[in-house]
């Protein structure tokens, strides 16, 4: 039987630098308005990854 223990979503996102502080602060809250997020939070870990490239 195969079980889900975690989940990583890795963002590749094209934007500035000078955004990343930003960007990171909305990883850390998203998944608490994402319905199957919320609904999955209790049994499987999920983790944020951000891949930042220049715009």
């Amino acid at each position: 039987m195969l079980v889900v223990k975690r989940i990583t979503v890795t963002f590749h996102l094209a934007a500035d630098e000078r955004d990343r502080e930003t960007i990171e602060r909305v990883l850390e809250v998203y998944a608490d308005g994402c319905p199957v997020a919320r609904s999955i939070k209790e049994s499987i870990e999920i983790k944020s990854e951000l891949d930042l490239t220049p715009a």
